[in-house]
């Protein structure tokens, strides 16, 4: 395994083996002799390569990297990442859709290229820069957005940039894939708390080393046409809630 993905992770990095025998400080000969598996790399060359392609050890050894297509790789912390982000061959971004029927899988492919790569995929030109997945939405804790509707997500890859009031799909431990708004308590007591629009449900609290994943909403796409008493109701619904975030921050300026 270790062979074949450190010549795939030298050759989408257009890397001779020359040039990256140079930037770890080791011989080409010794780069040719992992690649060719006639050699086992020592725990040294391992540690080197994983800060180099900001990939974790125990992913360069046990996961297949060959399945992606391309050298976007986003670190997670220290010890996960998002797998290739997909293009199409104008070079422009794809997004991956999670099926309703395979979001119950979701959490264990997550991080899996393999998995991602068979995933659908859709391209929307209009979106900010970042990585994006489309999840499914099920029941009715957020409406008006109803089941069966899409959310398109940007990867956060920084717990700094959770911003509270807004919208995001979450990948937890337990939970498996929620959709919510989140208010950022990380620096209280380092939870993040879910709150549903459709207010018959509780909120409640997750603990940000539980989560996973996190996206960022940045647009949906219905299945269903909305009626216009729906519509005066998310707007209300809304006002409320940036009323809400509002007397939050005045509430800290007070203090």
């Amino acid at each position: 395994m270790i062979s074949n993905n450190l010549k795939h992770l030298r050759q989408i990095k257009r890397l001779t083996q020359e040039m990256l025998a140079e930037d770890l400080k080791v011989t080409r000969s010794r780069i040719s002799s992992y690649e060719e598996g006639r050699s086992a790399p020592t725990i040294e060359f391992l540690i080197a390569l994983s800060d180099y392609f900001k990939l974790p050890i125990d992913i360069l050894l046990r996961k297949d990297l060959t399945k992606g297509h391309d050298a976007s790789f986003i670190e997670i912390g220290n010890q996960r990442v998002l797998f290739p982000i997909t293009v199409d061959n104008d070079n422009d971004d794809l997004i991956e859709v999670v099926p309703v029927k395979a979001s119950a899988g979701y959490l264990a492919g997550y991080d899996d290229p393999e998995y991602i790569e068979q995933l659908q995929k859709i391209k929307l030109p209009f979106l900010p820069t970042g990585k994006h997945r489309a999840f499914p939405i099920k029941g009715d804790s957020m409406l008006p957005i109803k089941p069966g509707a899409y959310v398109i997500g940007r990867f956060v890859d920084s717990r700094q940039d959770i911003a509270s009031g807004r919208t995001y799909v979450l990948i937890t431990k337990n939970e498996g894939m929620v959709y919510k708004r989140v208010y950022n308590h990380i620096e209280t007591n380092n939870t993040l708390r879910l709150v549903s629009d459709n207010t018959t449900y509780e909120p409640y609290d997750v603990v940000i080393d539980d989560v996973l994943e996190l996206w960022e909403f940045t647009c949906s796409i219905n299945t269903q046409e909305y009626d216009e008493q729906e519509l005066k109701i998310s707007s209300i619904i809304q006002m409320f809630n940036t009323l809400g975030v509002e007397l939050k921050a005045l509430e800290q300026l007070v203090k």
